[in-house]
């Protein structure tokens, strides 16, 4: 199969967790303004549930937080969880050297001490990425059961016979498939379109399972993930 050169490349997802709310607002600011998707939660708990449902890239874990801290949520996804290879980035308050051991002997890929430089945060987060490995290509062409969707053309095929598209249909088939088999937020595809309360999403979503699902109420393809938003599960 070749390789589309043309169609966006998949966004790096990462999970940033960390109780201080403005903290995690302005870092998802600021990583999603230079070129990642970014999934926020408030506790280990919280991050616990997107890590069964979500794949990340990295994970921007803070270690200070009431109840399981960021040490103990390491140590759990080295040891087992669901995303177990998916490298760590550590956060921090303290900046003793026993602290910065602990981090990586949880497994931490690297360890930056608050208050930081938002570039210096984002140098960090590249290079560990560089360090674990490219992103995967992405297919010119992604089998839905009985359909085919052309990312580069934004076509849409059933039974190798075209299936009209709205320009915002393709639009969010495109942004879906260019990030397949991972969760995209609802209110992140709500602010790529005229309504920014999601309800025009909604709408679309159910207008291409339609056109993609043998049994739309059923979907296989075109999935909602609770509490986070859709995600497209070519074959």
């Amino acid at each position: 199969m070749s390789l589309m050169t043309s169609a966006p490349s998949r966004e790096r997802h990462l999970l940033v967790v960390d109780d201080d709310d403005r903290i995690r607002a302005l870092l998802k600011e600021y990583l999603t303004r230079n070129g990642f998707r970014v999934t926020a939660a408030q506790d280990a708990e919280a991050a616990r549930k997107l890590l069964a449902l979500l794949d990340f890239d990295l994970l921007v874990l803070d270690v200070m937080m009431p109840g399981e801290d960021g040490f103990s949520l390491a140590r759990w996804v080295r040891e087992g969880g669901p995303s177990r290879l998916t490298p760590v980035l550590m956060l921090t308050a303290k900046d003793a050297a026993e602290d910065r051991i602990e981090g990586l002997r949880t497994g931490a890929d690297d360890y930056l001490s608050k208050p930081f430089e938002p570039e210096e945060l984002l140098l960090r987060i590249e290079a560990i990425l560089r360090r674990a490995g490219g992103r995967p290509a992405i297919a010119d062409s992604l089998a839905l059961g009985r359909c085919q969707f052309d990312l580069e053309r934004g076509e849409l095929s059933r039974d190798g016979e075209l299936v009209r598209l709205t320009e915002a249909e393709t639009r969010l088939l495109r942004r879906l498939a260019s990030n397949a088999h991972v969760a995209v937020d609802r209110m992140d595809l709500a602010r790529e379109t005229a309504d920014s309360s999601g309800r025009a999403v909604d709408v679309q979503v159910t207008r291409l399972r339609r056109k993609i699902e043998e049994d739309p109420k059923a979907p296989r393809y075109l999935q909602t993930v609770r509490g986070v938003g859709y995600m497209l599960a070519p074959d």
